[in-house]
C-alpha cells in the first residue's frame, strides 16, 4: 500500500520527467539560457528578508506535495518555494508560490565533511501538475551513473564569479565522473563519500549555473528525466576548475529516506 500511495503521488496527471518544452538539450560546453519551462521540477527555494522575498537554492519537485533541497539551505528563516517560474524577476503565468507545511533534514546531516546533505520540504497544499509545473523521476535505489554520463545542472547560480545570480533559468551539461576518479588524492579524494556523486570539473565547461540544493537532471533510458543529485558543495564558485568537479547528493543512496519520510508525514 506505502509504494502504491507513493507511485501515484509521484506519477500525477503529467507523469513525471515528461516535460511539456523538451529541453534544449546539446553536448556545446558551457551554459545558457534555459528554455523556458523545459525544466519545470526546478524551484526556488526564496526567503524572507524584511519583507521582500529573495532567491536563496534550488531544489527540485518530486511530487504533488514535496520539493527535495540540500540540508545546508535550510536555517531558520521563513521560507516559500516558487513554482513555474523561468525569470526570477517578473511575474508569469502558471507560477505560483506556496508555503512549507514541514521541512524534514536529515537527521544525519552534518557541515563535517558535508554528509548527508539532503532535506524535504512538504507544501502546505498539495500543487496542481501543469506545463510549467511538474515532478521529476526518482531513480531506484542503488542506481549508479555511469562514468561521463550526460546530465544537466539547472538553477539561477552565479553567472560568473562573484557576479549577481541569473535572472533566467541556466543550465549547463556536466558529465559525471565515476567515483573511483572522483576520489582521487589531486581530486576531491576522502571529501567525496560513497553516497555523494560528481559531475563536471573537466576545467572546458565554462561555468556552472546550478544552485545549491538543484538539481543534476539526467535522462532514463525510457527518455523520462530523473533527478540524480542535489548540488552540495564545490571550490567556491566555480564548478569548472580543473579536477574539481561540482559534487552532488546521490539521490539514488537516499530513496529509503525519501520515501519513509513522505510516507510518514
Amino acid at each position: 500500500m506505502k509504494l502504491l500511495v507513493f507511485a501515484v503521488l509521484v506519477a500525477g496527471a503529467y507523469g513525471c520527467g515528461l516535460p511539456t518544452f523538451t529541453p534544449v538539450v546539446t553536448r556545446v560546453v558551457g551554459g545558457d539560457d534555459a528554455r523556458p519551462h523545459s525544466w519545470p521540477w526546478q524551484i526556488s527555494l526564496q526567503y524572507n528578508r524584511e519583507g521582500e522575498w529573495r532567491h536563496t537554492c534550488g531544489g527540485t519537485l518530486i511530487s504533488d506535495q514535496w520539493v527535495l533541497t540540500a540540508a545546508h539551505c535550510i536555517s531558520s528563516k521563513q521560507y516559500r518555494v516558487a513554482l513555474g517560474k523561468h525569470n526570477l524577476i517578473n511575474e508569469e503565468e502558471g507560477s505560483l508560490y506556496v508555503a512549507p507545511a514541514k521541512i524534514v533534514v536529515h537527521e544525519k546531516w552534518t557541515q563535517l565533511f558535508i554528509r548527508n546533505d539532503i532535506a524535504l520540504i512538504k507544501l502546505e497544499t498539495p500543487v496542481t501538475f501543469s506545463d510549467s509545473v511538474m515532478a521529476a523521476c526518482l531513480p531506484d535505489a542503488g542506481f549508479l551513473l555511469p562514468h561521463n554520463e550526460p546530465c544537466y545542472v539547472t538553477g539561477w547560480g552565479r553567472i560568473s564569479t562573484g557576479g549577481p545570480i541569473a535572472d533566467d533559468l541556466q543550465q549547463a551539461l556536466l558529465p559525471v565522473v565515476d567515483h573511483a576518479t572522483c576520489t582521487l588524492p589531486d581530486w576531491w579524494g576522502f571529501m567525496v563519500a560513497e553516497t555523494m556523486v560528481c559531475a563536471g570539473g573537466d576545467g572546458i565547461v565554462s561555468g556552472c549555473n546550478g544552485d545549491s540544493g538543484g538539481p543534476l537532471s539526467c535522462r532514463n533510458a525510457e527518455g523520462s528525466w530523473e533527478v540524480h543529485g542535489i548540488v552540495s558543495f564545490g571550490l567556491g564558485l566555480s564548478c569548472n576548475y580543473p579536477k574539481k568537479p561540482t559534487v552532488f547528493t546521490q539521490v539514488s543512496s537516499y530513496r529509503d529516506w525519501i520515501d519513509n519520510t513522505m510516507v510518514s508525514n
